[in-house]
């Protein structure tokens, strides 16, 4: 084998690993969890909504003057 020859069964394997992970990319038995993944960047950002809930749930903890008081 000369490095030619070599040189062309690398190709075709890399070939034939490309076209393999563009099936599995594409297939659809993934497509949920390949939808999950996408939304997991704006997983840590809250919605308006929730940012109120949550500053009124916070000034619910914090003592006020006549529990400070006891």
């Amino acid at each position: 084998m000369d490095q030619g020859t070599l040189q062309g069964i690398g190709t075709v394997l890399t070939l034939i690993a490309f076209l393999g992970v563009c099936w599995w990319a594409y297939s659809g038995r993934n497509k949920k969890g390949f939808e999950e993944a996408s939304k997991l960047p704006f997983a840590d950002e809250q919605s308006p909504s929730r940012e109120d809930e949550r500053s009124s749930s916070q000034e619910d903890e914090q003592p006020t003057s006549q529990q400070k008081d006891k």
